[in-house]
């Protein structure tokens, strides 16, 4: 069974074949990301353009790719939220034109979700539930149990900006540029987490808040630079080392305390952040001392992309008798088992 995916929920549009829920065939994505970074951030209409340039044309490709044609897709999946809405729109559309056209089952994919899925297209790993899972993205911050793929239970989330939302946020205030991840990571490999900023922690819950050490970040630059002096390139390396060290510290701990409350031995991991090596390094050590399992997705599967799209899509559609539903509109909200 071949399965379609298309991910066009932010920057990035992307189309994938995926066989049998694990074997990747074509997995193709073109980024706006160099548009919008002349801006700090991303620009929806702009973004949707985007997606209605580069769609159709990133299709042919990704089928040329894989070697065959359209009359072998099996599914097709997409996602329809959450995200921006004139971009999901795009490959919403496309989907049910796809779908109609060929007469195959059209499935709904949850962005949030999806990227949970991508260590289940590890060729090394296969996860094996239940277990708990963390998505740390631009949008994104939330932990689940998950029983099954259709069965999910949110355990936290952000009450505020999400963790990569904030890695933006602080680049932005040391002027280093957008998107603010990669550029952070380099910058905290030089430099050292000499500087004790305060992340908020909730005893009676695992939701997470970083908007706290964001500000606490822009008082400290406030602070060194308010006669007119500049910040030293060591001192911005100290920054990034110290705030990163701390958010991670956040990340890890509520990982470490929804797999004991659980008791589950098992932590799947999703969402761009989670390509940041010191992350994985952290929650590697977190695991080799609880005795918990932690999946990692491969590093071109953490970022928005269709395979997670079209692997979910397989795994939907063999739990669930799913009925295609034309009338689908995209949702850029979802709350997922609350």
């Amino acid at each position: 069974m071949v399965v379609l995916g298309i991910e066009t929920s932010c920057d990035e549009t992307s189309c994938a074949l995926v066989k049998e829920g694990k074997e990747i065939l074509s997995n193709l994505v073109s980024s706006s990301i160099d548009f919008h970074r002349r801006f700090g951030g991303i620009i929806p209409e702009a973004a949707s353009r985007y997606h209605l340039e580069y769609i159709i044309p990133l299709l042919e490709k990704t089928i040329k790719n894989a070697n065959i044609e359209l009359k072998d897709l099996s599914l097709v999946a997409v996602t329809y939220g959450p995200g921006l809405l004139g971009a999901l729109m795009v490959g919403l559309n496309v989907a049910k034109a796809i779908s109609f056209s060929l007469k195959i089952p059209l499935i709904p994919i949850n962005h949030i979700v999806a990227h949970l899925y991508a260590c289940f297209l590890n060729k090394d790993t296969y996860p094996e539930l239940p277990s708990i899972g963390l998505v740390v993205s631009g949008g994104h911050t939330e932990l689940f149990y998950i029983k099954e793929f259709n069965e999910l239970k949110l355990l936290g989330k952000t009450r505020d900006d999400a963790c990569g939302e904030a890695f933006d946020k602080v680049a932005k205030i040391l002027g280093l540029g957008f998107p603010g991840g990669p550029v952070i990571e380099e910058r905290a490999k030089k430099g050292k987490s000499r500087i004790k900023f305060k992340c908020a922690k909730f005893k009676d819950s695992l939701d997470f808040s970083f908007s706290g050490i964001k500000t606490a970040v822009l008082y400290y630059v406030k602070k060194i630079t308010q006669d007119g002096k500049r910040l030293s390139e060591e001192e911005i390396n100290d920054i990034c080392a110290s705030f990163q060290e701390k958010v991670f510290e956040i990340l890890v701990e509520n990982a470490r305390r929804a797999c004991i409350m659980r008791k589950t031995k098992s932590l799947i991991l999703g969402g761009g952040v989670v390509a940041n090596s010191y992350l994985r390094e952290k929650m590697k050590e977190m695991g080799d001392r609880e005795k918990i399992k932690i999946y990692f997705p491969p590093q071109e599967l953490c970022t928005d992309n269709g395979a997670i799209v079209a692997g979910l899509g397989y795994r939907l559609f063999k739990l669930e008798n799913i009925i295609t539903d034309y009338s689908l509109e995209p949702k850029p909200i979802i709350e997922i088992g609350g």
